[in-house]
């Protein structure tokens, strides 16, 4: 079966919410989809925040039968993080990403996936864009927290890549993605070849999304496919 998100702006069918991490910090995350959904879902967002984007994402998934959270991870540096998609934005996205160290990037993370748990799913999954990648990935190789992982044009993997993902993963890069070059996706390759692994060669970073000038429909359909059957096969 094939499947294809929504290129336009979706009503909004999701809701935020709070949560807290096992450190006492709480934050937002939009959450979408029934907890009666057989398929549990954490989603995980851009160097942006939780923009309509991730939020569509997040109810695309939703559609698809996945009951899915987001948290909001710019939290612990500031709330209700949402910037433009313009160097701007990257400027100020990396400025704060840079206040928040990952072991407590993962920590919200982990909320999440207790918060799945606590709503009766046995399996939960984990996808994420960009920065989310990279976290997607962190926490399958850092935790035992998901059983299943997806990242979307990840940086800075290759450099994660000495531990072995607890769980099955699929990665999903661009061929023309300037920012992360092909030597780190083949040391990736290299490093861990029991990972799925896909390269859309006329695609550049941030493919998957429609409100960006990389945007490449046909790569984002085709790694959409791949990835809700490969979430789907592992928490079924």
């Amino acid at each position: 079966m094939k499947h294809s998100p929504s290129d336009k702006k979706t009503p909004v069918t999701g809701q935020m919410v709070k949560l807290t991490a096992a450190d006492g910090h709480s934050f937002g995350a939009y959450e979408a989809g029934s907890a009666e959904s057989p398929l549990a879902l954490i989603v995980v967002q851009e160097i942006f925040g939780l923009t309509d984007h991730i939020r569509n994402v997040c109810n695309d998934f939703a559609a698809e039968g996945f009951h899915v959270i987001a948290p909001a991870v710019f939290d612990r540096a500031k709330a209700d993080v949402v910037l433009p998609y313009s160097q701007a934005g990257v400027t100020e996205g990396l400025e704060l990403r840079s206040q928040i160290p990952s072991d407590k990037t993962l920590a919200d993370i982990t909320a999440c996936a207790k918060a799945l748990r606590d709503a009766g799913h046995r399996k939960v999954g984990i996808i994420g864009f960009c920065w989310g990648g990279l976290l997607a990935w962190l926490t399958a190789t850092q935790t035992h927290n998901v059983d299943v992982a997806v990242s979307w044009y990840g940086g800075s993997i290759g450099n994660h890549v000495d531990t072995a993902p607890h769980c099955p993963v699929e990665l999903h890069f661009g061929g023309e993605d300037s920012s992360i070059p092909h030597t780190e996706i083949q040391k990736i390759r290299d490093a861990r070849p029991e990972v799925e692994e896909y390269v859309y060669d006329d695609a550049g970073h941030g493919f998957g999304c429609p409100e960006r000038p990389s945007f490449n429909r046909d790569a984002r359909d085709l790694a959409w496919s791949r990835s809700v059957e490969f979430l789907k096969t592992h928490l079924a």
